[in-house]
């Protein structure tokens, strides 16, 4: 599946909406020093994952998430953060991502707000 201009709109989307909030200043937090919101600009290639069930997930993806996997409070903490939101990511299929990766270290059964890692 090619780059379409849907990917390109989302992408625009994330980095618009994650920019907003470079300025803010804030303690250390899920992500560390590096807020949720701008976390999620790295899962730009899990976009169409992350809304789509049966998109395949790309390997640029499930580098990211096998980073991300490692803390799995900052893995939920991106997925369901306003940047993810307003990029129409679907936290209910985007949980699903690590197991669509085939990850072997995926924090399984992790309660992720109203989701729990499978």
């Amino acid at each position: 599946m090619g780059f379409t201009s849907k990917h390109l709109l989302l992408a625009l989307v994330l980095v618009l909406v994650a920019t907003s909030g470079l300025y803010q200043v804030k303690g250390a937090g899920e992500c560390g020093k590096v807020s949720p919101d701008q976390m999620a600009l790295k899962m730009t290639p899990c976009a169409p994952a992350a809304q789509n069930p049966k998109a395949k997930v790309s390997p640029q993806c499930c580098t990211q998430v096998q980073t991300f996997g490692k803390n799995p409070r900052c893995l939920c903490a991106v997925l369901l953060s306003d940047t993810a939101k307003k990029a129409g990511i679907k936290p209910e299929i985007a949980i699903t991502i690590p197991k669509r990766c085939n990850l072997a270290k995926r924090p399984i059964g992790y309660k992720c707000g109203a989701y729990t890692l499978p």
